[in-house]
Order: structure tokens, then C-alpha cells, then sequence
């Protein structure tokens, strides 16, 4: 390998930014009496958009879209709101309602809250006993 690798200096670069982040650098002090324009505006915070129920949906974690849940908000007559929730892509769904529109949209959150939870202790889950057999079959390989 050539001393000048390009290579070797971006990686020399991104290890010496990882050794020593960057700290927090204080605003320099105009030495005039001048304001910028952002300074002069006031601070006005911005409220959320709502979010429309109809039409929400979340997908739920996995590497299969066969087995994997999705969650939709659908209204029906009189204002009444339903979640289906499917597996898959051509499963029948499992509803729930009538629910209020702010009722549907915390469903479907907590749903997808609750499956990407479970998602990720089976997989960690996997992982663990992933290594375990690696440290049981080296020590097989070793006797």
C-alpha cells in the first residue's frame, strides 16, 4: 500500500473525529452595536398540524412483508372511524371501532408502539441466542 492512499487519510480523518468530537463552540460576540434580523423577529412557536385520522396508517417492523401488520384508520357514515389492522397483504382485517378520530390515531401509534417493541426483544432474543451457539460450537472445535 502507497504512503498517499487516499484511503488511509479519510480514514485517518474519521478517526481522529471520533477520538475527539467536536465540542460545542460558544457564539462569537458582534464587537458592534448592529443586530442581525433573525434577532430582531420574535420567537413564535408553530403548533402542529392535526393529523387526519382517515387514511392514517403505520406498518409494523419485520423483514417479510407476508407477515408483517398494518394499521389503517377508515371512516365510515356518520363521522364513525374503524381500524383495520391486516397481516400480510392479503389477509382479511380485524376491525376495531367505532372510535373518535384522536382515538383511531392513538390505536394505530400504540399498536405499531407495542409490535415494534415485540419485534425488537425477539430479535434481541435471536441475537442472544445467536452468540451462545457460536461460544458452544467453538468450544466443540476445541475439545
Amino acid at each position: 500500500m502507497n504512503q498517499s492512499d487516499p484511503t488511509d487519510h479519510a480514514l485517518a480523518a474519521i478517526a481522529s473525529i471520533l477520538d475527539h468530537p467536536e465540542t460545542q463552540r460558544e457564539p462569537e460576540i458582534s464587537a458592534g452595536p448592529e443586530k442581525s434580523a433573525v434577532e430582531d423577529r420574535p420567537v413564535v412557536p408553530v403548533a402542529p398540524e392535526p393529523i387526519e385520522a382517515e387514511g392514517y396508517s403505520k406498518i409494523g417492523p419485520g423483514p417479510m412483508a407476508a407477515i408483517r401488520f398494518r394499521w389503517t384508520v377508515r371512516r365510515e357514515a356518520n363521522d364513525e372511524y374503524f381500524v383495520d389492522e391486516t397481516i400480510g397483504e392479503n389477509s382479511a382485517p380485524v376491525v376495531s371501532g367505532p372510535l373518535a378520530p384522536d382515538e383511531a390515531i392513538r390505536f394505530v401509534d400504540n399498536r405499531a408502539s407495542e409490535a415494534r417493541q415485540r419485534f425488537e426483544q425477539i430479535r434481541s432474543e435471536m441475537s442472544g441466542r445467536a452468540a451462545a451457539a457460536n461460544l458452544v460450537r467453538k468450544d466443540v472445535g476445541e475439545m
